[in-house]
């Protein structure tokens, strides 16, 4: 669905929250929906990419790169800084942009997703498995103060590394998990012990970097695509909307 176009905006800056309700240009649900894990007590995650019209960078003061809200579990990141971690292969975004969720897409959201291509390389494997090892370094603290994980971080962690090696494998990301669906909700109720959660990753990081060998995706992302998007979106906005605001 596309939203209408917005309004130019009056002579009075937008506040932070309107950038997101007046100028988003992606939005999509993300979380245990996204990746088939939800079930009754599942919230509903809302992420978004907004465009700060191009006058507001002319002020000494920049408009936000990110904001919360302003519905609950919601989060935007404005174009640029969206596009500079996907860029750096960030996991979370790169999933932001293969949800199969979308809520909202304007013309300017339909060209940023036909970009997806240009952020997936080889360094994916290098993001995803530090910011899986991150994250398992954390639940180990978990279990040496609390005799066990939080399950539902070690059900994710999981699915983050296989969606890594799949990505590797394949070159493209699916979110949703298919048929690994059962045996993530088993860790998610804590059926599976941590030493056996632990023999999995490390299992699936193994097969990860193993895919990275011979995977189909590019050593480095396409740079010069997306700046060239994000210079011409800029150059259509301060067309828009003209004199500073």
């Amino acid at each position: 669905m596309t939203p209408p176009p917005s309004a130019p905006p009056s002579s009075a800056p937008p506040s932070s929250l309107d950038l997101v309700r007046d100028h988003t240009l992606y939005s999509c649900v993300m979380g245990s929906r996204a990746f088939g894990l939800a079930t009754e007590d599942s919230d509903t995650d809302i992420r978004g990419v907004y465009l700060a019209p191009t006058p507001l960078f002319w002020h000494f003061d920049k408009p936000p790169t990110h904001l919360d809200g302003p519905a609950p579990e919601q989060f935007s990141w404005e174009l640029e800084r969206f596009c500079e971690l996907a860029l750096r292969a960030n996991p979370n975004i790169l999933e932001v942009l293969h949800s199969p969720l979308p809520l909202a897409v304007t013309d300017t959201g339909r060209e940023l997703l036909s970009l997806r291509a240009a952020f997936l390389t080889r360094q994916a494997r290098a993001t995803f498995v530090g910011y899986a090892d991150s994250q398992r370094r954390k639940i180990e603290a978990d279990v040496r103060r609390y005799g066990a994980p939080r399950w539902k971080h070690a059900m994710h962690l999981l699915r983050l590394v296989m969606s890594c090696r799949d990505l590797l494998r394949t070159g493209e990301l699916t979110l949703d998990v298919g048929d690994a669906r059962a045996c993530l909700l088993d860790v998610k109720r804590g059926e599976v012990p941590w030493p056996e959660i632990e023999s999995r990753l490390h299992r699936l990081v193994n097969e990860a970097t193993e895919a990275e060998f011979s995977s189909p995706l590019p050593a480095l992302p396409d740079r010069a695509r997306v700046e060239d998007f994000l210079i011409r979106t800029r150059r259509r906005s301060a067309l828009v909307y003209g004199e500073p605001v």
